[in-house]
Order: C-alpha cells, then structure tokens, then sequence
C-alpha cells in the first residue's frame, strides 16, 4: 500500500489537504475548477495509479473524486496542509461528523 506519491512534480502524502486546479470541457471552452479536500487513498500501480480526494461541503454531504496520476486535465496540485496518519487509507473519514473532522485534522 502507498502512502506518498508524486503528480506533476509534488510529493503528496496520504492525510494532506490539497487543492488540485483541473480543467474540463464545457461546450466548446476550457474551464478550470479547484476541488478540495483531504487524500484519503492512493490506489493502483504503475501507469494505472489513482488518488481519491475526499471534501465535505456546505450541506454536510461528503463528495469523493478519483484523480488519475497521469491525467492530463490535472493543472496544478497546491499542498494547503501536511497531514500525519498512521494508516495507508483513511477510509473511517466517510463516518466522522464535520467537527470531528476539523478536530483531528486541524
């Protein structure tokens, strides 16, 4: 099981907050959006490697996103906070309340 990994020149870490710019196709336009939140798994290996970002938002609804490692829609990976767990996947977030959350991770 992986606990770091390195996307477009950053060294992420399992339990960091990130903010990662991805760009999508709307119509005919390019568009940039920022997802973020804490990276709670690394998966796959080799060219199949994924991370998945997990950010609760405003309604108390916890949104997942897989990100491919070498997605080329993956502008830019921002580090906002380094993280310390001691477990490869924090899959046990998905049942924390908001506060607890902002308790251990803040």
């Amino acid at each position: 099981m992986a606990n770091s990994l390195t996307v477009k020149d950053k060294t992420i870490h399992v339990g960091d907050m990130l903010k990662i710019y991805y760009k999508f196709k709307e119509k005919d336009k390019l568009k940039q959006q920022i997802f973020s939140g804490i990276l709670i798994a690394i998966k796959g290996s080799g060219l199949n490697k994924m991370f998945t970002v997990r950010k609760g938002t405003k309604d108390k609804v916890g949104v997942e996103r897989i990100f491919p490692m070498n997605s080329p829609y993956i502008d830019k990976i921002v580090i906002v906070k380094k993280g310390k767990v001691r477990r490869a996947k924090l899959y046990f977030i998905r049942n924390l309340s908001e506060g607890e959350l902002r308790q251990r991770f803040s």
